[in-house]
């Protein structure tokens, strides 16, 4: 890793997302002080390339491709993988419930999509010099969330770009009911159900029963 602030960083990109990726290669290749060593679709090429070159930071969209592995598990194979690489997590998807979920996983930073170009760069040389970065909004939020003593499924259900029926869903689901359950236990359509539970994953940015449980372990540790 970079040992001084004058070094030039070395940063891979992961993203599904072509025009996304080119974008941040020609961002990132304006500062003078970054190299970037790699840019890749899948999982499967980013894990090839780290066998023979090593980057500072490596710079990963959280929701890859639904043919690759979802955030959780690219960040926890990179940590057993290639233990020494600094991550972080760019997302469109960047609630606070995302946020800690990614960082208890093993990122060391996160950075929204929708965020100015400096806190890109900030962040990076933050990761970079062995430091987590989170912007101060989102620091601020789930460090709130922390001390409220709430529960990680009111936690969750509290998001506020939810719907009050994508909340009624999504806590029907953490307590383990089906869409088919659901949808008799509101007399709606089974299609009806399933389109506010996945309009709520999209939410959350996840896409799984499987990621909604993690997400609300996690939140539960202390």
């Amino acid at each position: 890793m970079s040992d001084s602030m004058g070094a030039r960083l070395r940063v891979m990109l992961l993203d599904d997302h072509e025009v996304i990726r080119r974008g941040l290669e020609l961002l990132l290749k304006q500062e003078y002080s970054i190299d970037v060593v790699g840019s890749f679709r899948t999982s499967r090429e980013l894990f090839a390339a780290l066998k023979d070159t090593r980057a500072d930071v490596i710079v990963a969209d959280y929701a890859l491709g639904p043919s690759d592995v979802d955030g959780l598990n690219l960040i926890r194979a990179l940590k057993i993988r290639f233990p020494g690489e600094r991550i972080l997590v760019m997302s469109s998807h960047h609630n606070p419930a995302t946020v800690a979920l990614a960082i208890r996983a093993g990122a060391h930073g996160f950075v929204g999509k929708g965020q100015d170009q400096a806190d890109l760069m900030l962040a990076i040389r933050a990761v970079a010099s062995g430091r987590t970065y989170l912007s101060r909004d989102l620091a601020a939020a789930i460090g709130s969330t922390a001390q409220s003593g709430e529960e990680a499924g009111d936690e969750l259900l509290g998001y506020s770009k939810l719907s009050p029926r994508e909340r009624e869903v999504l806590r029907c689901v953490l307590d383990g009911m089906s869409v088919t359950e659901i949808a008799a236990k509101f007399s709606r359509g089974i299609t009806t159900i399933s389109a506010q539970k996945n309009s709520a994953f999209r939410k959350l940015g996840i896409r799984t029963n499987n990621e909604l449980f993690k997400i609300r372990h996690l939140l539960d540790k202390p």
